[in-house]
């Protein structure tokens, strides 16, 4: 275990478990995922550094940043902000960037991105492929990482066009030395493939579903021992 995602639930009082994929369109919609968002970097910093103040080895934890935040929130003063008073060092914080937020403002996003890297804040593109924008700014911003789209894991082992799309995803990565990191990973089938390859890390299922804080903690704990 290198690293983990925070992921949002919602466990409502009057709804039961509510889906990111309800909730989250409503508050990008209604502006809300703007606090919301600074909320999840503050918490996910916070945990981080419990983790680490409890014994438990230097884990990196990523974040996923919505295209509103680069808009109407000072960001570069929020992750300042989330690292100070946590005490996390910069370098175990990733933010996951999609292609959306890239094709928006390209000037600004540049400039927030280049100062969050000077930081020592390390940065990906989350979901690589599923966008539509030039392949262009992949030279320019001071990336770190992509990671590869679970629809195109999802057939690896068995379907063509999509081992043709990761591997050239990975081809890509490589030349430009950047790490990359494979979603949804279910099956043996297609972590061979993905290990075969080179891809550098995976996430998905196959390994673990996702855990709350403290069963999270059990599992280093038990990792540590091994």
């Amino acid at each position: 275990v290198v690293g983990a995602e925070a992921l949002l639930r919602w466990n409502s009082a009057e709804l039961g478990p509510v889906s990111p994929a309800r909730f989250i369109p409503v508050a990008e919609d209604s502006g809300f995922i703007v606090p919301l968002g600074a909320w999840v970097l503050r918490e996910a910093c916070r945990q981080a550094q419990t983790w680490r103040e409890t014994g438990l080895s230097d884990l990196g934890v990523s974040v996923n940043l919505s295209a509103l935040q680069f808009r109407r929130d000072n960001l570069v003063d929020t992750v300042t902000q989330a690292l100070r008073d946590s005490g996390l060092p910069p370098q175990l914080l990733e933010l996951e960037l999609t292609e959306s937020i890239l094709l928006q403002n390209v000037e600004i996003t540049l400039a927030t991105v280049q100062h969050l890297k000077s930081m020592g804040v390390r940065l990906a593109i989350d979901d690589f492929g599923t966008g539509y924008s030039s392949l262009s700014y992949l030279k320019h911003l001071p990336l770190a990482e992509l990671k590869i789209d679970k629809s195109f894991v999802d057939g690896l082992g068995q379907d063509r066009e999509d081992e043709a799309i990761a591997r050239a995803v990975l081809a890509l990565a490589l030349a430009l030395e950047l790490r990359t990191v494979a979603e949804g990973v279910e099956t043996r089938r297609q972590l061979d493939w993905l290990e075969a390859m080179g891809c550098n890390m995976v996430q998905g299922y196959y390994f673990f579903r996702p855990l709350e804080a403290d069963q999270f903690r059990q599992l280093l704990a038990e990792h540590a021992g091994a």
